[in-house]
């Protein structure tokens, strides 16, 4: 595998733990939301409110084709780039998935004071995270090759245990996804 794709919730820590696996794998880090800030030229809250999420989710599709076409990536996608299925599928062909996952209250205390996150500008916040994890949940684990759990946040476990993976040299009778993905919990 060429590249290594970071999924799951907001407050996960996909880009925190993206930017440190880079480093210490000598890749180059992108993550899929500022790209999409970059190349618009304006931030997510913006697009979310002159286009609504539908027009977030077609732009966050197109970088997202883009970006599955480069090699030797870490890439650190947005929590709902999973709702569509050709992104499911452009993800699971990328490269090594790893689901980043972390509980509702996990998010909410990485997230409390983020106003950067359009989804949470609600009366109930929590309410918001528990619906979006029931939901998405399952599709994170449809195209997961390895889940690891950040609750615990130990940073550099969690970084050694990914690169661990994906230094593994693949076994051309590999199981397919649905099978299951690796499981590292309390890195």
């Amino acid at each position: 595998m060429t590249n290594i794709i970071l999924i799951g919730p907001m407050g996960a820590g996909k880009s925190t733990v993206g930017r440190h696996l880079a480093t210490y794998l000598h890749l180059p880090f992108v993550d899929s939301d500022k790209e999409i800030e970059r190349r618009t030229g304006v931030s997510i809250p913006t697009i979310f409110e002159y286009e609504g999420e539908t027009g977030f989710r077609d732009r966050e599709a197109a970088v997202i084709d883009d970006l599955c076409s480069r090699q030797g990536i870490v890439l650190a996608t947005g929590g709902g780039v999973v709702m569509r299925p050709e992104n499911r599928t452009r993800l699971a062909r990328c490269g090594l998935v790893v689901y980043l996952r972390a509980s509702v209250n996990t998010q909410l205390r990485r997230t409390s004071r983020d106003r950067n996150r359009p989804l949470l500008q609600t009366d109930n916040p929590r309410a918001r995270l528990e619906a979006l994890f029931r939901t998405r949940d399952p599709l994170y684990r449809e195209i997961a090759d390895l889940i690891v759990d950040t609750d615990r946040e130990h940073l550099r476990g969690t970084v050694r245990a990914i690169a661990r993976r994906f230094r593994r040299p693949r076994d051309t009778s590999s199981r397919p996804r649905s099978a299951g993905a690796d499981q590292v919990a309390g890195t």
